[in-house]
């Protein structure tokens, strides 16, 4: 009896490390994540905007943790026959700093749609930019539509990660599908599509707001 309790002991200790070890692995991976982002689709945004034909939005949950000490920049870049249209970003929002400890709730864009004319803008828990407009590129004739590149399971952003939520592409006759979790595939859609605008977000960790 006294050996089995001997040779029970260090396979509860050794069970035990490994426990812990594993446990501390996991504590870590949370810590290391500035925000959690998801897709939030058919949300009432995008629902009353479809109602009232004015275009599309696009929406995002997204949460800080440590909204207190966190500053997100979201922005949109535009592509046009492969080339990087100016001004980029066409469309910015920064803001950070919360007086909450913890942040939660909508992020997206919006495109605008007014005859011949074209809008974007974005928002987020608590901020917003109003419209501004977009030069003719949008308007080209042929197919056009939104691609997420993150979907309704929410994934952890690091400090300083810039990613990817999604593209607003337009082609001339069809669009093929690409990996927007790619960066060879984002560039090659970026080549091969007439027109892209590509959605931003990147959160730093910091407890002043950026210099101009």
């Amino acid at each position: 009896m006294e050996r089995k309790r001997k040779m029970f002991f260090p396979v509860f200790v050794l069970v035990l490390l490994i426990l812990i070890s594993f446990l501390g692995g996991c504590s870590s991976d949370r810590s290391n994540k500035i925000a959690y982002i998801s897709a939030n689709e058919n949300s009432r945004y995008q629902t009353t905007f479809s109602e009232l034909n004015l275009g599309l939005v696009r929406d995002y949950r997204l949460m800080l943790p440590s909204a207190d000490k966190s500053w997100v920049k979201i922005w949109v870049e535009g592509y046009r026959d492969g080339e990087k249209v100016e001004p980029s970003p066409l469309a910015e929002l920064s803001y950070g700093l919360s007086p909450e400890k913890v942040s939660e709730g909508s992020m997206g864009i919006g495109i605008i749609h007014t005859g011949e004319r074209r809008y974007v803008f974005l928002y987020a828990p608590g901020v917003s930019m109003g419209p501004m407009e977009l030069d003719a590129f949008l308007i080209d004739s042929g197919i056009s539509g939104w691609e997420y590149a993150v979907d309704s399971e929410r994934i952890g952003l690091e400090p300083g990660e810039t990613v990817v939520l999604g593209a607003h592409r337009q082609g001339e006759q069809s669009l093929r599908m690409y990996d927007l979790q790619d960066e060879d595939s984002i560039d090659d859609m970026i080549e091969e599509d007439k027109t892209v605008l590509l959605l931003k977000i990147r959160v730093d960790e910091q407890e002043e707001p950026p210099r101009a």
